[in-house]
């Protein structure tokens, strides 16, 4: 299995909110919403020139995709990362957050959240990847873990 990572363009978007459709939507069927299921291609244009989003490719197959911005000088933040269903616990996401830690060498911390509920999320952000759960937090109805790794 070889993974692969890309920079997502805009002509990449129909593709990316079927990934992201796949990925997110038992979190939708879950939670009653999810912000990273149902976008609109004409959204994803505007996020993917917006947000730089990363290609998850295994074997030159579009599988997933993981999104970080700069938060501040050595600070980041993984918006997204989501890996379609048939392709989740083969170690996929791990190699995105070592790309991410690879792609951002400057960085003394990393954050994300994820629904607290969500074992696991939980498990494979703490157990993985090394990630600490440092606060709760709440978007609408959904309970979220706030995660940090530092260097």
């Amino acid at each position: 299995m070889q993974i692969a990572f890309r920079k997502a363009e805009a002509e990449d978007a129909e593709m990316l909110v079927r990934i992201y459709n796949a990925s997110f939507y038992s979190d939708y069927r879950r939670y009653g919403t999810c912000p990273g299921y149902g976008k609109t291609v004409e959204r994803m244009e505007a996020s993917i020139r917006d947000h730089p989003k990363y290609l998850i490719l295994c074997d030159q197959k579009p599988v997933g995709c993981v999104a970080c911005h700069m938060q501040g000088i050595g600070e980041y933040e993984i918006t997204c990362l989501c890996i379609v269903p048939e392709y989740q616990g083969k170690g996929i996401g791990t190699r995105a957050v070592q790309y991410v830690k690879a792609l951002y060498d400057d960085w003394q911390k990393i954050t994300l959240v994820t629904p607290a509920d969500k074992k696991e999320n939980v498990k494979f952000y703490t157990e993985k990847c090394g990630f600490r759960i440092i606060s709760a937090e709440t978007d609408g109805n959904v309970k979220l873990a706030r995660f940090v790794t530092e260097r």
